[in-house]
Formats: structure tokens, sequence, C-alpha cells
């Protein structure tokens, strides 16, 4: 299953304004030259594939102990925050799912926009609703509560630093078999 062309398009645009180094030249001959014997180098990251793998785990335990948690405190709680945490429940559980599975693709198949998105709900969603739940007394946060959203929370965290790096890496990767092929037609057309 592959996202949207549109959706594909757009995080691709976006990874590499963020991820390449935009004072980069183009590289040269000699560059290329070295390139060639890495042609088929792996760019995974193997610190965010083990994190990913970490995080498939937990995350039904995560789920079932929000669950529990929820239930147990449903009732002491005024009715917008019994709202606010449903909401927040099934919010995350859904962003969770895709972004596991946008995880695994973009790293494990070398997709960036697939990678790009992972990072992306990583940063801006999943890891502000953790927030939220680790440090909102108002919710009155559960000793269990507090310790699986750590736990989350550093998995997020770990995803973050680890799917930078390798979205970097990744980028310029792509970077450099774009300009290889451009190196590549030049000197077919020189011939």
């Amino acid at each position: 299953m592959e996202l949207p062309y549109s959706i594909r398009k757009r995080l691709g645009d976006f990874s590499r304004t963020v991820f390449t180094d935009q004072n980069r030249t183009q590289p040269s001959p000699e560059e290329h030259i070295k390139f060639l014997g890495h042609s088929n180098d792996v760019v995974s990251s193997l610190p965010l594939q083990i994190s990913l793998s970490f995080n498939i785990w937990f995350f039904p335990l995560w789920w079932i102990c929000e669950v529990v948690m929820l239930d147990l405190k449903y009732p002491a709680l005024p009715d917008y925050y019994k709202f606010i945490l449903i909401t927040v429940l099934t919010i995350m559980t859904l962003i969770e799912a895709v972004r596991l599975y946008l995880g695994y693709a973009g790293n494990l198949q070398e997709k960036v926009p697939e990678l790009a998105g992972f990072w992306l709900l990583s940063l801006l969603l999943q890891f502000p609703l953790v927030l939220f739940q680790l440090f909102n007394e108002a919710i009155l946060i559960q000793p269990l509560e507090r310790g699986i959203h750590i736990v989350l929370g550093l998995f997020i965290l770990t995803q973050v630093v680890s799917g930078f790096v390798g979205l970097r890496a990744m980028v310029r990767h792509t970077e450099s078999h774009f300009h290889l092929r451009q190196f590549e037609g030049l000197q077919e057309f020189r011939a």
C-alpha cells in the first residue's frame, strides 16, 4: 500500500528542503566516480528500526494500560476531560498505527516521503499528545500511566532523532543518485 501521489510529492519536496544541505554544490566528477562503487548501499537506519520494532511490541501494552486507567478514573473526571481523554486516546491510537506503518515502510524500503511523514507525525502530533498526558495533572495521572507515557515518550524521542539522521542520509543518498544519473547522461552525450 503506497501513499497517494500528491502526498508523496509534498512529503518528498518537504524532505528535500529540510534534510539537504542548501549550500552544497553539485558533486564533482571525482565524487561521482567514488560513488559508483557504492551505488547499492543500504541507507536504512538500524537504530530507528530497532526502536520501531520495540515500539510495535510495546504499543498494545500501552493501549491496554490506557484503556484500563481511563476506565478506573473515568467517574472522577470532569465531563470535558472525559471527552478530551477519549478523543486523545482515539487520535493517538490512529496516529500510532499510521506512524509505525510509515516508519517501517519508509525505513526498510528506503522511501523518503513515507519516512518524512513518519517523522512529521512523530514530532508534530504524537510527541505533544504524549507530553499532554504526561504533564497535565488535571487528568488525574496514575503511576502506571506516568510510566507507560515515559516509555512511549522515550521511544518517540529516540525515533525522532534517529529518524532525522536516517532521513538526512536517505535524502543525500537519493540526491547523489540523481546527480550521478545526470553525470552519466553527460558522459553518454559527449560520446
